[in-house]
């Protein structure tokens, strides 16, 4: 969860002003505090790219007439923040939720409104696709931090992991670089995205069963949540990954790792009622049995991941962040353990906030 001080957590479960903030940064260097009358931000970690965004101003002078207003416009970022306005003549604390390009402005152009669009940088990398191909070699870090600063050179890179060494891997022309991204990434059992900074991280999806909830979601007076719902599916599931590598060009011999579902408690156990149903991984980064390992253990996180879900409705807390754990309290006091999976954050005070989760376990 981005930081936020216990005051704010604290009035989230009661009545608040709603402070929101919206800059347009144009390509000619000046910056333009937008009023705005809606929108919103969605975060969903099971999209490439991961966070994008929706804003309503009422002033049509937004939309590029003039060549030199395209000039300005296209290329442009938002810097979209949300929180709490205290009312005490403190300033507002506020939560941002990312740092978009802007790919589209319309509306109309005598009376408004005008909606902007955008997605956050790690669209400027899946965009600016391999035109000759592009050979990767050393380290997760360092790999993936020349695809991104090949398009951004000023990004900045956050990594989290234990690095690794990869294998020579050779992207081909036309080839996704954000995508190479993530399969750079998976060597070290890792995944990479643009945060709620606009800074570009590699870390590890935290463990549920081990990583302290953040949030707790109860219903019953002074709680935040709404509603819940709980479901399971073998729809897509897996409870196997083989992942395996080979580089040929540099003679590392093959290697491989099976992962399972080891929980005997586990609907999807490898070898129980569920059966055996493995997926399959393979990249010539993986040139150690350990980042076969890591690979196998990454992907089979997510290929459990339907088995046992929830989407979850509470008041709006715009500091979350995909695989953060929330302890949710159901009216019957039944408590679970859920690994936010996306949400999305409304610019205005109203409505749900509703929230897909990863997984759903039983917790204390």
């Amino acid at each position: 969860m981005y930081p936020v001080s216990d005051r704010f957590l604290a009035r989230l479960a009661e009545s608040h002003q709603v402070a929101t903030e919206v800059k347009l940064f144009l390509t000619d260097g000046s910056v333009v505090d937008l009023e705005h009358i809606g929108g919103s931000v969605t975060v969903d970690r099971g999209q490439a790219i991961r966070r994008t965004c929706t804003v309503t101003v009422p002033d049509p002078h937004l939309i590029p007439r003039t060549p030199a207003d395209q000039l300005a416009t296209y290329g442009a970022r938002l810097r979209i923040a949300r929180g709490i306005d205290y009312g005490d003549g403190s300033r507002p604390e506020l939560v941002p939720l990312g740092l978009f390009r802007l790919d589209s402005v319309d509306g109309d152009v005598n009376d408004g409104p005008v909606t902007l669009q955008g997605k956050d940088l790690s669209a400027v990398i899946a965009d600016d696709r391999f035109t000759a191909p592009y050979t990767v070699t050393g380290t997760v870090v360092s790999a993936i931090t020349s695809i991104v600063q090949r398009s951004l050179p000023d990004a900045e890179v956050v990594s989290t992991i234990t690095d690794t060494t990869i294998g020579r891997r050779t992207f081909d022309v036309e080839g996704d670089p954000w995508a190479a991204c993530q399969e750079i990434a998976a060597a070290a059992g890792a995944e990479v995205y643009a945060n709620a900074d606009g800074l570009f991280v590699i870390a590890v999806l935290p463990d549920p069963l081990t990583t302290p909830a953040v949030w707790e979601v109860a219903a019953g007076e002074g709680g935040v949540y709404i509603n819940a719902s709980r479901g399971m599916t073998s729809e897509g599931v897996h409870n196997g990954v083989l992942a395996r590598g080979e580089n040929t060009t540099e003679g590392v011999a093959p290697v491989s790792y099976l992962a399972v579902d080891t929980d005997p408690d586990s609907p999807t156990h490898w070898g129980g009622p569920f059966g055996r149903r493995p997926l399959f991984y393979s990249s010539s980064t993986l040139i150690t049995a350990s980042a076969c390992q890591a690979a196998a253990q990454l992907k089979l996180a997510e290929a459990r991941a339907p088995n046992a879900s929830g989407d979850i409705s509470s008041l709006p807390n715009p500091a979350l962040e995909p695989g953060d754990v929330l302890r949710i309290v159901h009216p019957d006091r039944s408590r679970e353990l859920h690994q936010v999976a996306s949400f999305t954050v409304a610019l205005d005070a109203g409505g749900d906030f509703p929230i897909g989760t990863i997984s759903a376990k039983e917790g204390s």
